[in-house]
């Protein structure tokens, strides 16, 4: 065994939402149920612990602007981190993220690449802006260079139409989702209205950010093309002010994104209903700060999730659909103490006892 102190923690262990222990070890930075033998320096740690928060979209990298340098990067991950957040998936920036794979003390991150959008239908500065016949070709590149995903903007304001509209024709979007699946990565699409998704679904997508114009004959194609929704509730709570800065320039737009934030709640406990997968997402990065996780978490709940279903959607569902480990043996010991039953109360996630990231008390 390593010269390494070892981590006791001890409690309650909620291994999955049925999977309860009374104590876990960390031994070399490693999760192990079993007490290391000769152990002499030990810390123990009480609580009720989790794997590490999920933000599945957030972005590291970026702000209102654009680009940001590595000094603000860093900022951005440490408030995700200090707030238990652990594993992000990074939907989507223009920054260089990569030397934070090098520092054990920040966030593990899942890169989408650069948004790919419409020529002059994105923000200014974050997205590749390029023309349908050069879909694909950007699609693929993303696809080499993020962690397994490529980000879409699959819906924006077009401004001749005074509303939002889809951003890619049918055939282009089934082709470049096809090229980007046999590249090994899925594909996810930002969309706030219900026009670009029957044919993102239909062309194979794999994930909608968003999701607020999902309706009631959309959601039955989403739970049977297992699509899943990130909806990022924290964000859709700017949409009246959006609307209201908007709304003598564009007054078709501002209605438009009234109606779909009146309706978000309903939206999110519809498709849940339905059986669609639902995970938590902040957007963090270019309007709002990092760290929300938990606001997010109990956005959810407000929606009408169960609470354990909110929790696993920000733990062991999310990480399991990201394709990374909770707490089983030998998964690097990525975790957050709590002072009390998460499954019972949501809340508790706002303000963690302890934070453990790569068997490391950072926190």
């Amino acid at each position: 065994m390593s010269d390494r102190a070892v981590l006791h923690v001890k409690g309650r262990v909620l291994v999955g939402p049925d999977d309860v222990r009374d104590e876990l070890w960390v031994v070399d930075g490693r999760t192990t149920y079993e007490r290391p033998s000769g152990a002499r320096d030990i810390r123990t740690i009480a609580g009720w612990a989790v794997p590490g928060l999920v933000d599945a979209h957030c972005h590291v990298g970026l702000d209102t602007h654009g680009p940001v340098d590595e000094a603000t990067s860093e900022k951005q991950a440490l408030a995700d981190r200090d707030a238990g957040t652990l594993l992000l998936r990074d939907a989507g920036s223009p920054s260089d993220t990569r030397w934070i794979d090098g520092r054990d003390d920040l966030p593990k991150i899942i890169r989408a690449g650069r948004h790919i959008a419409r020529t002059r239908r994105y923000i200014r500065n974050f997205a590749h802006e390029i023309e349908p016949g050069d879909l694909v070709a950007f699609v693929a590149e993303e696809a080499r260079r993020g962690d397994g995903w490529v980000k879409l903007v699959g819906d924006w304001i077009d401004r001749e139409a005074g509303d939002l509209t889809a951003c890619w024709p049918r055939g282009e979007v089934e082709a470049a989702i096809a090229e980007a699946h046999r590249l090994g990565a899925r594909v996810t699409a930002h969309c706030f209205a219900e026009v670009a998704l029957r044919d993102l679904v239909e062309a194979g997508i794999d994930c909608i950010e968003h999701a607020t114009g999902l309706t009631g004959d959309l959601i039955p194609l989403f739970a049977e093309r297992g699509v899943a929704i990130v909806p990022t509730l924290v964000n859709i709570a700017t949409f009246p002010e959006l609307a209201a800065g908007a709304e003598t320039k564009f007054p078709r737009w501002s209605a438009h994104m009234r109606r779909l934030h009146e309706r978000r709640y309903d939206t999110v406990r519809d498709a849940y209903d339905a059986g669609v997968q639902v995970f938590v997402g902040t957007d963090a990065g270019g309007s709002l700060a990092h760290g929300l996780v938990a606001d997010e978490v109990g956005e959810l709940v407000k929606a009408g999730i169960p609470a354990v279903e909110a929790l696993s959607a920000t733990s062991w569902g999310a990480r399991a659909w990201l394709g990374r480990p909770g707490l089983e043996e030998g998964a690097p010991a990525d975790l957050v103490v709590l002072d009390a039953d998460p499954r019972a109360d949501v809340r508790v996630l706002a303000a963690p006892r302890r934070i453990v990231l790569n068997g490391r008390v950072v926190g």
